[in-house]
């Protein structure tokens, strides 16, 4: 089972995002542990669909992005990195307004793969938006 890197904190992974996807979002790492991490996303209309309703993508780019950094966090010392082979989501709400928030859990920290659950949810309401699943292949 791979370990968490302590040196690897949340200031280090927002220190990566600007000039990246997470950056230009707005997605900020609020946590991160061994077998988890936590990030948050404050809701704004250039997230949201021309529909008036969260974009799809924007929820699903903040639970890939913390799978993927949780991911990072714990790669094994050997590892030159790792690509994402499948991701799903199912998406139950959305929210208009406030913050939204993913909870990215460990399912499997393997040699070779790696397979994170994760929860996107309203912080004020706590409704469940989306629920997350990414295997990610250790290179």
């Amino acid at each position: 089972m791979s370990a968490y890197r302590p040196e690897l904190t949340p200031d280090f992974f927002n220190g990566r995002s600007p000039g990246h996807l997470p950056g230009l979002l707005g997605i900020r790492i609020v946590a991160v542990g061994q077998g988890f991490l936590q990030a948050e996303l404050p809701v704004r209309k250039d997230l949201m669909a021309p529909n008036g309703f969260l974009h799809a993508g924007t929820v699903v780019t903040l639970a890939d992005t913390a799978c993927g950094y949780a991911c990072s966090a714990h790669l094994p010392a050997t590892a030159k990195g790792f690509t994402t082979i499948e991701l799903k989501s199912n998406h139950l709400g959305t929210a208009l307004e406030g913050v939204i928030e993913v909870d990215a859990r460990a399912v499997h920290l393997g040699r070779t793969t790696h397979v994170w659950d994760a929860t996107v949810k309203h912080r004020d309401t706590g409704k469940t938006i989306a629920l997350f699943r990414c295997t990610q292949m250790v290179l």
